[in-house]
Order: structure tokens, then C-alpha cells, then sequence
């Protein structure tokens, strides 16, 4: 997977960007997505996800994960059209991620487990968003917290 990290607070360490990209990797392998998919995350504090969410989301609070997944699209939208060669293989951009490193301080104290656990939930979570799942509906939500918790005791981060 080509998968970008940016850390927009400059305090995360080098070991935390490592965990979500080997976590996002492991995810993506473990539900066979294609190598070359590419996304990004962004790591931020409470200040900056906060905008986001009040901005696209309409909620004026910070909140922990945001998934922006590319293949949602509005009646607005013009679709684009990729021509019907082999040889013209793009690589499919699912979206970006953003984490409130904050939230992943606050949530691991509250749950107390680590803020490692907390990360990798909350990229795996933001990850599947990306690839389709939701939780709006009781059997989706079972079905994606259930992935999520495959994934993450299989890769082992577990509670």
C-alpha cells in the first residue's frame, strides 16, 4: 500500500507513525486490497480536527477519527472516465484519514489501555470507513466492529 503520513503537530514519535503504517498495512492486506492503493492519514490536535468537523461535518466539537473516503461522491459530481486499456493502470486513492492525537491520549487514559491500542483502533477504524464499512445500521456496526477486532488482535494490538 502507498500510504502518506503527515504529522501536522510535529510531536508524534517516529515509533507511533510506524505503528499506523504497519497497522494500515496489515488491514489492508488482511481484507486484500490491491498494492497498489493509496491513501493518507494526517495526525492533528483537538484544534485542528474540530475545524475539519465543524467545516464538512457540521459538528461543532473535535471528535477523533474523520474519514474522507475519494470514491464518495455527490448527484453534483461529473464522473471520470479513465480509458479502457490495460496499460493504463492507475492506482486506486481511497481517501484520508485524520486522527486527533489528543483524543488518542484522552480515549487510552479513559480505557485505559495504551495510547498505541488507541491509534491503531482509531486508523483501522477511519481505514474501513475508507473501504466501505459503516456502523449506521445495527448489522453493519457488527459487522465492522467485528472486522475491526479481527484485525487488530490478528495483528496484535489487542485491549
Amino acid at each position: 500500500m502507498d500510504l502518506e503520513i503527515f504529522d501536522e503537530t510535529n510531536q508524534v514519535s517516529e515509533e507511533k507513525i510506524e505503528l499506523v503504517r504497519k497497522v494500515l498495512d496489515y488491514a489492508g492486506r488482511y481484507i486484500k486490497l490491491p498494492d497498489d492503493t493509496e491513501m493518507s492519514v494526517t495526525l492533528m490536535d483537538n484544534k485542528r480536527i474540530h475545524e475539519i468537523n465543524k467545516q464538512y461535518r457540521g459538528v461543532d466539537k473535535p471528535t477523533d477519527v474523520i474519514s474522507f473516503a475519494i470514491e464518495e461522491t455527490s448527484d453534483d459530481d461529473l464522473p471520470i472516465i479513465l480509458p479502457d486499456d490495460e496499460e493504463f493502470d492507475v492506482p486506486k486513492n481511497i481517501g484520508d484519514i485524520m486522527v486527533s492525537m489528543d483524543k488518542v491520549k484522552e480515549q487510552a487514559e479513559y480505557l485505559e489501555h495504551s495510547e498505541e491500542r488507541e491509534l491503531g483502533f482509531l486508523v483501522v477504524h477511519g481505514f474501513l470507513h475508507l473501504n466501505g464499512y459503516d456502523h449506521m445500521r445495527k448489522e453493519d456496526e457488527e459487522v465492522m466492529f467485528g472486522l475491526q477486532r479481527e484485525i487488530l488482535d490478528a495483528y496484535g494490538l489487542k485491549k
